[in-house]
């Protein structure tokens, strides 16, 4: 007699009930004193309750970060470093408070201790130089009241509109005024230039004739891959309003090649004669009905030997998990559109969409940017 049920069925029963007595002795208390005091399981014990601490403390963390921001303490100490004395009087803090910063922010290794004075840290140094690093530091203050309480949020009673208001095309309008755009236009463009190098560190552009790039904001990726590769044509094409700051970046920059066209990448139609699309952090925005519309619209627009670029950060993505699952998803959640998703769900759109092959590029920091590549079908 045959007993019932698949031997990986078998197995995976036998799984969940250890993984139930694993998290069964991680609940107990007995056991969590015996795991600290034993010499064996003392660092793991330590490594656990640091990390639940950290999750608990992050929002604390944040701030520390965004004063050093706002009080430019990185610049500060950046030629020299500075005993805390002279930086109470330059950030005009009490001395007490000025200790309290620069002690915590040590303990971040934002700054760092030398010979009695505070110098950069290893990840304050690299936040110099990096304004679109900042500008998202600057930007979450507005993330934070959007998620004041996140359970209201997730229920729906709770209509956040900070993000939504600073996103103006988040409830699916085309806003036309100059003002609107502004800020988050502004702000895809201070952040735009690490993607931009991951993406040309990972794609030959060189192959290509004309690059269109979906959602362009101002130019700013158009013109990184403008200048890195004479003789390729390239056009972006964004609501009316931003393109036409694409248009005057151009323009400044003496880029003769490029051209910004202005429309509703979900209606189209595209501008033709591309043989190479790329939407960069666009997808991610949009629900899956906007985005498999933008996406038909750039098959409909591609050759059938062009390639299309999807390039954001990714959900699943090996170590960064937190990133693409817990940040993006709750900040789209604000937002109010928009989701996180893995390379596999962002394929099957593509197939709904009438791409037939795909590539994974590998990027170099695959936390900040991973690039699905697919070509058009023949029908």
């Amino acid at each position: 007699m045959a007993l019932p049920g698949s031997f990986g069925s078998w197995m995976d029963r036998g799984l969940d009930w250890a993984l139930a007595q694993r998290d069964g002795l991680l609940a107990s208390a007995r056991f969590r004193d015996w795991a600290a005091a034993f010499p064996l399981t003392r660092p793991i014990a330590r490594r656990r309750a640091r990390a639940l601490f950290d999750l608990c403390a992050g929002f604390v963390y944040t701030q520390v970060l965004l004063s050093c921001v706002r009080l430019s303490v990185f610049e500060l100490v950046r030629a020299q470093p500075l005993s805390a004395e002279i930086l109470a009087t330059r950030l005009d803090l009490p001395p007490s408070s000025t200790q309290i910063l620069l002690e915590a922010a040590v303990s971040l290794k934002l700054l760092a201790r030398r010979r009695g004075r505070y110098a950069l840290g290893e990840l304050g140094a690299a936040l110099i130089g990096n304004p679109g690093l900042t500008a998202m530091i600057e930007h979450h203050a507005l993330v934070y009241g959007d998620l004041v309480d996140p359970v209201a949020l997730l229920r729906g009673t709770r209509r956040p509109d900070g993000l939504q208001r600073y996103w103006a095309y988040a409830d699916g309008s085309v806003p036309d005024a100059d003002a609107a755009i502004s800020p988050y236009t502004q702000l895809m463009s201070a952040s735009q230039s690490f993607v931009a190098e991951e993406i040309l560190a990972a794609i030959r552009f060189d192959r290509h004739r004309c690059l269109l790039d979906v959602g362009g904001g101002d130019g700013s990726f158009a013109a990184t891959v403008a200048r890195a590769t004479p003789g390729l044509r390239v056009m972006t094409f964004d609501l009316p309003p931003v393109a036409e700051h694409a248009t005057r970046r151009f323009a400044a920059e003496g880029l003769t090649q490029a051209s910004a066209h202005g429309g509703d990448a979900r209606l189209g139609p595209l501008p033709e004669g591309a043989d190479l699309i790329s939407f960069v952090r666009v997808i991610h925005d949009h629900d899956d009905d906007t985005a498999l519309a933008m996406l038909r619209q750039a098959r409909a627009a591609l050759p059938t030997d062009g390639t299309l670029i999807i390039a954001e950060p990714m959900s699943g993505t090996p170590g960064a998990e937190p990133i693409g699952d817990a940040y993006f998803g709750f900040y789209l959640m604000a937002m109010g559109r928009g989701r996180s998703r893995t390379p596999e769900a962002i394929e099957a759109l593509l197939t709904r969409a009438g791409f037939t092959s795909f590539r994974r590029v590998p990027t170099r920091l695959p936390v900040m940017v991973r690039i699905v590549l697919a070509r058009p079908g023949m029908g």
